[in-house]
C-alpha cells in the first residue's frame, strides 16, 4: 500500500499530513480555513485516497503561509508515497461538471515542474496547486469554466 507521513514545521506553520493513495476517500482535514478544508475534502473524496491533514498557521497575519505550506506538504506526501512511480500511468486527467461550472484537472508526473491555473482568480487555492506541483515533480493544468461568465453558453435543464 502506497502511503506517506509528512510533518512540516516552519516559523509560520505546523503541518501534519498522512496520505494513503489506495484509500476509500476518507478524510480528516483542519487548516483553519473552511473553504480550503472543503476543497481538500473534495480532493480526497473524489480522488479515492485517505487524507489526514492538520495545519496550524499564522492566520492572524494572512492565509497564504498556511495554504502554501499545505501545498508543499501535499506534494512531498505524494512524491514519497509514489516512490519510483512503478505501476502508475505517467499522465491522467479528471473532468467534473458541477452545476454551471466545468472543472478539469490534468497531471503529468514527468519530473518537469509546471502549474497552469486557468479560469479563476489566482487565489490561495491556486497557489497551493502550484506548490504541490513543484514539490512532487509534476506538470499540472487546472481549468475552471463557468457558464455564467461565458459569452457563448447554454444551460440545458429538464
Amino acid at each position: 500500500m502506497r502511503k506517506a507521513a509528512i510533518d512540516r514545521n516552519t516559523r509560520e506553520t505546523r503541518i501534519s499530513i498522512r496520505l494513503v493513495i489506495e484509500g476509500r476517500g476518507r478524510y480528516n482535514i483542519s487548516t483553519g480555513i473552511r473553504f480550503f478544508d472543503h476543497m481538500l475534502e473534495l480532493f480526497a473524496h473524489h480522488g479515492g485516497f485517505d487524507l489526514d491533514l492538520s495545519a496550524k498557521g499564522d492566520l492572524d497575519v494572512d492565509q497564504h503561509h498556511t495554504v502554501e505550506d499545505v501545498g508543499i506538504g501535499l506534494g512531498q506526501a505524494f512524491a514519497h508515497a509514489l516512490g519510483n512511480k512503478r505501476g502508475i500511468l505517467r499522465a491522467g486527467y479528471f473532468v467534473m461538471p458541477m452545476d454551471e461550472t466545468l472543472g478539469l484537472a490534468a497531471v503529468d508526473f514527468s519530473g518537469r515542474v509546471a502549474a497552469v491555473i486557468k479560469g479563476w482568480r489566482m487565489t490561495s487555492t491556486g497557489r497551493s496547486i502550484g506548490n504541490c506541483a513543484s514539490s512532487d515533480g509534476e506538470e499540472s493544468t487546472v481549468s475552471c469554466s463557468s457558464a455564467k461568465n461565458s459569452v457563448a453558453s447554454t444551460r440545458v435543464a429538464r
